[in-house]
């Protein structure tokens, strides 16, 4: 983490260039047995490549709302970033007939069919899997994205002080969301190192910042597990231990 660092992306841009090599988010779905783990740097790839979908492909502009129609899923950390490393607002669980751009899981289609603008959708299946059959009236994230770039520039740079993300009615800047991040972390104790293991939804900010924005802020990384409520006391004591978590919050 470096003090100059006013944006999410930026905090990214400085865990990558300090230790790429370690682990960021290590992601659990208890409801399918998935399980995978994402170094700073194949996180980073990604956000790189879904930024440049956005900015590219998709002609999202700085200040563009994107309905962010997801759950909690290292897919969802990807597209949070990328959004701010483009500048468009990621406006989680948003109205897609009030968004720009829509990006719906496989549970929310119906409800993003309301977008007038761009859709994307995620089929969430393991190891970033595509749809089967692509649903009608969105490109397959897991089809458009691959062939992305593996750098990205802005093309205009992202201001600090612009709106950044709406979740549960409150409006973050992208340096209010670094701010907040950063005070989070302190509270929860997090140091360079620490393991973090989240079951929290990404519908709310404590959610958010538990998931993946604290951790960013501190130097540490996530043990971030969907459908947590599916593990026995007995397995999640294991996973625990084998994950080396340091903090909860579940």
């Amino acid at each position: 983490m470096n003090a100059t660092d006013r944006t999410p992306a930026d905090l990214l841009r400085s865990a990558l260039a300090a230790d790429p090599g370690r682990p960021l988010i290590t992601f659990y779905d208890d409801a399918t047995g998935e399980r995978v783990e994402l170094s700073v740097a194949t996180f980073a790839n990604w956000v790189a490549k879904t930024a440049n979908l956005l900015q590219g492909d998709l002609g999202a502009e700085p200040g563009d709302r994107l309905a962010l129609l997801l759950p909690a899923h290292w897919q969802s950390a990807v597209w949070l970033l990328a959004c701010d490393s483009v500048g468009v607002v990621a406006s989680v669980a948003g109205r897609p007939d009030d968004a720009d751009l829509v990006v719906s899981g496989p549970d929310t289609l119906e409800e993003a069919l309301a977008c007038d603008g761009e859709r994307v959708a995620l089929a969430l299946r393991p190891l970033g899997g595509r749809f089967p059959q692509p649903p009608a009236g969105f490109a397959d994230y897991a089809v458009e994205v691959p062939g992305q770039g593996d750098r990205f520039a802005p093309f205009v740079p992202v201001e600090a002080d612009g709106p950044a993300l709406i979740v549960d009615g409150e409006e973050f800047t992208h340096a209010q969301l670094v701010d907040r991040a950063r005070q989070d972390a302190a509270e929860r104790g997090l140091t360079a190192g620490s393991r973090l293991l989240s079951g929290l939804g990404y519908d709310t900010w404590d959610g958010l910042s538990a998931g993946l924005f604290a951790a960013l802020a501190a130097d540490a990384s996530v043990v971030l597990c969907r459908n947590l409520d599916r593990l026995d006391p007995q397995a999640l004591t294991a996973r625990t231990e084998t994950e080396r978590v340091t903090h909860t919050a579940a």
